[in-house]
């Protein structure tokens, strides 16, 4: 008897063992699935723009800064000063300002289609962004699903073993008290 309830023993606790190095596997796996999505996820966003988007990103970012604000300013005041007080009999550009006029209608003409093509760049990142972050979302709750589905298995695999092991521990229980008579 004594025998027996050795194996038995010892077969739970193969059991349990052999469950435990499944469970390491499936973890390790998808640690490893995690780190190659992260790897993608971080070459998709480090591309390197073409050349004409580097650019109207460039003059996006300078026409959106108070750089070029109180540039522009500093330019026009420049022109009106210059036209109206210094070259006041050889202004190039006399008091309604026509070719000013012009100028300031062509720098908005070009200026506004870069900045929607950098805005447009812009939220195709965004939304890329937003995809990813919910693939992300969606694999750490499938992951953290699978992990209670562990904790579940687990806690029957370790409750099938103390009963089997109450169990015996009553068997034992039930010889001391009544000892076998020869």
């Amino acid at each position: 008897m004594k025998k027996d309830s050795l194996i038995s023993i010892n077969n739970l606790l193969m059991t349990e063992d052999e469950h435990l190095k499944k469970l390491h596997k499936i973890v390790v796996d998808s640690i490893h699935e995690e780190k190659l999505i992260t790897q993608r996820l971080k070459k998709e966003f480090n591309q390197k723009p073409s050349f004409g988007d580097f650019i109207a990103d460039k003059i996006a970012a300078f026409g959106g800064s108070w750089i070029f604000i109180f540039l522009f300013i500093f330019i026009i005041i420049l022109w009106i000063m210059a036209n109206v007080y210094f070259l006041q009999n050889y202004a190039f550009d006399p008091y309604p300002f026509i070719l000013l006029n012009l100028l300031l209608s062509c720098v908005a003409a070009f200026q506004a289609p870069v900045i929607l093509m950098s805005q447009n760049r812009l939220e195709i990142k965004d939304r890329n962004r937003a995809e990813h972050d919910y693939m992300v979302n969606l694999k750490a709750e499938v992951e953290i699903r699978a992990l209670h589905q562990k904790l579940d298995v687990l806690i029957l695999e370790q409750m099938k073993t103390l009963l089997e092991i109450q169990e015996q521990q009553l068997k034992k229980l039930d010889e001391l008290k009544n000892p076998p008579t020869y």
